[in-house]
């Protein structure tokens, strides 16, 4: 029997570098990197104009998302999931996806001020005006009234890393 893979994922506010990070892990892993923006676009091209528009087709995503990464990770590959975890509802949803075929995993929070936070979202805004809309003080308060950090008790296993690495 092969040896599952581990599944990487991330946690940290808007405009943490949660996507930059993911990029560099995959690297770093020789592993599969998905991501979520880049799946609604191709999917949803040009249905996504509020937050209540992206968890609607977020959550259709989530049940493709879940079999094809453990059945990425049951072949002993490493996946890299650019998504987020930033709530411990979407949390479980990583751990019970790599306890269900038995594989690793590995929670990457980044545990970044507001201040880095809105400074790189407003860097963001200028190297990709498409996102301008999103990208916004308005939008970075509204999603962080739901964030939640992670906690011991989660049973996660938990790599932080605070500003930059």
């Amino acid at each position: 029997m092969n040896q599952s893979g581990t599944l990487y994922f991330f946690c940290g506010k808007m405009g943490a570098g949660k996507t930059t990070k993911s990029k560099q892990v995959a690297i770093d892993q020789h592993a599969v990197l998905l991501s979520e923006d880049e799946w609604l676009s191709s999917l949803y091209p040009n249905q996504i104009a509020s937050f209540e528009d992206y968890l609607k087709f977020s959550a259709q995503l989530k049940p493709l998302m879940k079999k094809l990464v453990q059945n990425i990770l049951s072949v002993g590959s490493n996946v890299v999931m650019d998504f987020p975890a930033n709530t411990q509802k979407q949390r479980k949803w990583f751990l019970n996806m790599a306890s269900e075929v038995k594989a690793s995993h590995q929670l990457i929070f980044l545990n970044v001020t507001n201040e880095q936070c809105l400074s790189q979202i407003a860097q963001r805004r200028n190297e990709q005006p498409e996102r301008a809309a999103f990208d916004t003080e308005e939008g970075f308060n509204h999603v962080t009234k739901f964030f939640e950090a992670p906690e011991a008790y989660e049973g996660l296993t938990i790599r932080e890393v605070r500003g930059k690495e």
